[in-house]
């Protein structure tokens, strides 16, 4: 199982403190009293999982940026990076869940604007508004219509946000970006036209870089999304 490179001082640190703390229960009581340590050290090696991820895309998906629940879908009257009208999907991510983020579609980071904030419960309606965040504005290649904007929101565990990409980078569709270590939330907000389309419900369960959240009007013909992700998916989590 591959794992996120972001996670070896948390996994030497749990690694360090808990089979101390295994050690010293096993000699003095019994080996039986140490298993939740064993089981916690597993967990803490398992969220740091990295699976690799591919899979072929048509020019008018957009992916998710994260795995975990979809939270919210919420259409926008008009939003500032946007330039209009917007549709918000909110994924919630939890203890459990691949913190790996991805690019939801192929195209050159405009900017990043990280931005300090609280920490509430990642499944709270205001956590968006209202929690540490990093946004990252991404123009898309054509002829898929942007801005795109993803935003990695910190949550009431996770207190550390991490981004790889810069401004100018190119990203292709389901590229790996950041992650957030522990619960959060990762918010995709993208143009609503008259012939946008939400391919996700309330309470679904998706995966970075492999569920198709929304789906954009693109004319007839286009090229398939970024050659790099024509092949069947490698591995899954």
């Amino acid at each position: 199982m591959p794992i996120a490179k972001e996670g070896l001082r948390e996994i030497l640190l749990a690694t360090l403190i808990l089979g101390a703390l295994t050690a010293a229960v096993t000699l003095l009581l019994h080996w039986a009293v140490s298993i939740p340590f064993v089981i916690v050290w597993l967990w803490v090696i398992s969220f740091f999982r990295d699976p690799k991820r591919r899979r072929t895309f048509e020019p008018a998906d957009l992916c998710a940026p994260a795995d975990g629940t979809v939270t919210e879908i919420t259409e926008l009257d008009d939003h500032d990076a946007i330039g209009g009208p917007a549709v918000r999907i909110g994924i919630f991510l939890s203890l459990f869940d691949v913190h790996i983020n991805r690019a939801p579609c192929s195209g050159t980071v405009r900017s990043l604007a990280y931005r300090p904030g609280e920490f509430l419960d990642a499944r709270h309606p205001e956590s968006g508004r209202r929690n540490e965040s990093n946004t990252i504005l991404i123009d898309p290649d054509e002829p898929m219509p942007g801005p795109v904007e993803v935003r990695q929101v910190a949550g009431l565990v996770a207190r550390r946000i991490i981004c790889h990409a810069a401004a100018n980078d190119h990203l292709s569709i389901g590229d790996r970006f950041g992650l957030i270590k522990f619960g959060s939330r990762t918010e995709l907000i993208i143009p609503k036209t008259d012939l946008t389309e939400i391919t996700v419900r309330m309470g679904q369960s998706v995966r970075a870089g492999l569920t198709v959240l929304a789906r954009q009007p693109v004319p007839q013909g286009a090229d398939r999304a970024d050659e790099s992700v024509k092949s069947p998916t490698v591995a899954t989590a």
